[in-house]
C-alpha cells in the first residue's frame, strides 16, 4: 500500500504544500494526479474523473508537471523545451509544418509569442538560444518550471522545484512560484523539503507518513502539531521551522 486515505482538495489560485519523510508518498501523489499511476478511489479535476486516465490527455486537460530530477532536453535549447511544453496545442500535420504556410505559421507565431513571453517572465532571455545541459542547474529547474507553464495549465505540480539549489537559487525560485501565484492565478500543489520556503509561500500543508496523512492545516498550525512533529523531525525538534 503506497498511499492509504489520502483526500484533499485544492481551490482556486491556493498553494497547496505536501510534506513528509523521504518515502511518505508524495512523489506518488503525483504519479496518480499526472496518470503514471491508476490508483483505487477516485481524482476530479474541473469535475471530470482522471483515474484511468493516460497521461498525455491529463497533460491536455490544463495539468503541468515539473519533476524531481531535471527532465529536460540536453541538446536543445531553452527555446526549444520550452515549444515543447506547446505541442499539445498543435493542431496541424507534418507536411503544413514543413512547408509553415497558412495556420501552420500562426501557430507557430503565437506558440513563440507565448514562449518568448515565459521567458521574460523567468528573466532568462539570455539563455534562450543556449542548449540546456550547458546550462547552471539552478537554470535548467527555471527552464523546467517555464516548460510547464507554456502547457497554458490550469494547475501546477512542483515535484521538490528547490532539491539541490543553493540559497540564492532557492530564492530566486520562490520568488517565481509567487509570481505565478500571484500573477497568473494558477493554484499550486508543492512537494518539497525545503520547510522555511514551505512554511512562507502555502496556503495549506498536507502531511503523509508511510503514505498515510498525519495532518493538514495552515502552515502556522501544522509547525506546531504534535504528531507532525513526531512523524517528521522526532521529539527532539520543537516545530518544523527549525529544520534544515
Amino acid at each position: 500500500m503506497v498511499l492509504d486515505h489520502v483526500s484533499f482538495s485544492v481551490l482556486p489560485g491556493q498553494l497547496f504544500a505536501i510534506i513528509g519523510p523521504n518515502g511518505a508518498g508524495k512523489t506518488s501523489v503525483f504519479n496518480c494526479l499526472s496518470g503514471v499511476y491508476h490508483p483505487q478511489g477516485s481524482i476530479k479535476f474541473l469535475g471530470r474523473e482522471l483515474v484511468g486516465m493516460p497521461p498525455h490527455r491529463i497533460a491536455a486537460m490544463g495539468i503541468a508537471r515539473t519533476f524531481q530530477n531535471v527532465a529536460l532536453f540536453d541538446r536543445m535549447t531553452v527555446l526549444d523545451n520550452l515549444l515543447l511544453g506547446r505541442h499539445h496545442r498543435i493542431s496541424y500535420g507534418p507536411l503544413l509544418a514543413l512547408l509553415r504556410v497558412g495556420p501552420a505559421r500562426r501557430q507557430e507565431d503565437e506558440h513563440r509569442r507565448v514562449v518568448e513571453a515565459i521567458i521574460e517572465f523567468l528573466e532568462i532571455e539570455a539563455h534562450r538560444r543556449t542548449p540546456v545541459g550547458l546550462l547552471p542547474f539552478g537554470i535548467r529547474k527555471r527552464v523546467e518550471l517555464g516548460r510547464a507553464l507554456a502547457m497554458d495549465s490550469s494547475l501546477l505540480l512542483l515535484d521538490e522545484p528547490v532539491a539541490g539549489m543553493n540559497l540564492e537559487e532557492t530564492e530566486d525560485m520562490a520568488r517565481f512560484i509567487l509570481d505565478v501565484q500571484e500573477e497568473l492565478h494558477l493554484p499550486i500543489i508543492l512537494v518539497e523539503h525545503e520547510m522555511r520556503m514551505v512554511m512562507d509561500l502555502a496556503d495549506l500543508v498536507l502531511v503523509l507518513d508511510f503514505g498515510r496523512p498525519v495532518a493538514l492545516g495552515t502552515p502556522e498550525a501544522i509547525q506546531h502539531n504534535p504528531d507532525v512533529i513526531r512523524a517528521y523531525l522526532g521529539q527532539e525538534h520543537a516545530e518544523i521551522g527549525g529544520a534544515t
